[in-house]
């Protein structure tokens, strides 16, 4: 199973706004692009999808840009995936008539435990993180 680079770059667009959450500021789509090395143009239609689920807002005015429409703690991966792909995982097998009752149900397993992950992995838990590794040192 390989996802998009659509879904990484709307994993790091969430977590470039969730590091600004604290200061409360709208981030421009220029500056976020920057930021995360995304294309600007494609940037923006991801931010329009993400702003349809309700995981990013906009703002308008001098100070407007895009800001999380909720918490960090709120925001899971899978919100993410599915805002982006519309599931987390899908098969064909899990709804074609054909498939084998034991492999559908091996796919819907399989389906399960991915969303249940992407579900458990909070964008506050990778601030988190990378708060860790940033406060560590080596000698």
């Amino acid at each position: 199973m390989k996802l998009s680079v659509k879904s990484d770059y709307a994993a790091r667009a969430v977590l470039g706004l969730a590091r600004h959450w604290p200061d409360g500021g709208a981030r421009r789509v220029e500056e976020l692009a920057a930021e995360q090395g995304v294309p600007a143009n494609y940037l923006v239609q991801i931010l329009i999808e993400l702003k349809a689920k309700h995981i990013v807002k906009s703002q308008r005015g001098k100070e407007g840009g895009y800001l999380l429409a909720r918490p960090p703690a709120d925001i899971s991966f899978g919100d993410i995936l599915r805002a982006v792909h519309g599931q987390v995982f899908d098969s064909s097998g899990l709804s074609d008539p054909q498939c084998p009752a034991e492999l559908r149900g091996a796919w819907k397993k399989l389906q399960k435990a991915l969303e249940n992950t992407a579900d458990n992995i909070t964008i506050q838990q990778l601030l988190d993180e990378g708060a860790a590794k940033e406060k560590m040192y080596y000698i």
